[in-house]
């Protein structure tokens, strides 16, 4: 595994290797000496899976206080914009977002600690979006930042027409409204 820094400190882009025969494909998704090696000491407790139509946009959440969570995220089937903004109040990059592609073809991944937002808007249908979680789901520890908040000015590449978001990510507040427990 390749470890790769983005412009925010302690979020991360994982390579794996890939071996391919004329079977198809092997990738090691997942292996703690690595990640210790880098000195993340993550824990996962739960591991969760969505299925999207193209166009559909889930978040920006985060899980805070006991059961905060770090994520390793990956497509096994599809695309998506990947997106994390950072939400820990002394980081230099506070309010910062970061986003990537990821697809069935590459073998990435992306590391986000806790501490940060999350989403990701489908960009193909059926996609599937594994997550691997260092915390379990806690309704008390949600928390959430509108998709379309103005100062975390995320470029999506749909229109707002062709997005297909929750209810309830549509009434998240900005970010300027919240406290973060970060």
């Amino acid at each position: 595994m390749k470890f790769i820094p983005t412009p925010i400190p302690d979020l991360l882009i994982i390579e794996s290797q890939v071996w391919k025969d004329d079977r198809g494909f092997f990738i090691e998704t997942y292996n703690q000496r690595p990640f210790d090696a880098e000195g993340i000491s993550a824990t996962f407790v739960q591991d969760n899976l969505s299925c999207s139509h193209r166009g559909v946009l889930r978040g920006m959440h985060a899980q805070a206080g006991p059961n905060a969570q770090g994520k390793l995220v990956r497509v096994l089937r599809g695309r998506v914009l990947d997106v994390a903004v950072d939400i820990r109040k002394h980081s230099d990059t506070f309010g910062q977002s970061f986003s990537l592609i990821l697809d069935e073809h590459e073998a990435k991944s992306l590391w986000i600690p806790p501490g940060f937002l999350h989403g990701f808007l489908s960009l193909e249908d059926n996609t599937l979006f594994a997550y691997k979680v260092t915390g379990f789901y806690d309704k008390a520890g949600e928390l959430g930042v509108r998709w379309d908040d103005p100062d975390l000015a995320i470029d999506w590449p749909f229109t707002p027409s062709e997005l297909i978001v929750s209810e309830k990510d549509q009434q998240l507040p900005f970010l300027k409204d919240i406290i973060s427990p970060f």
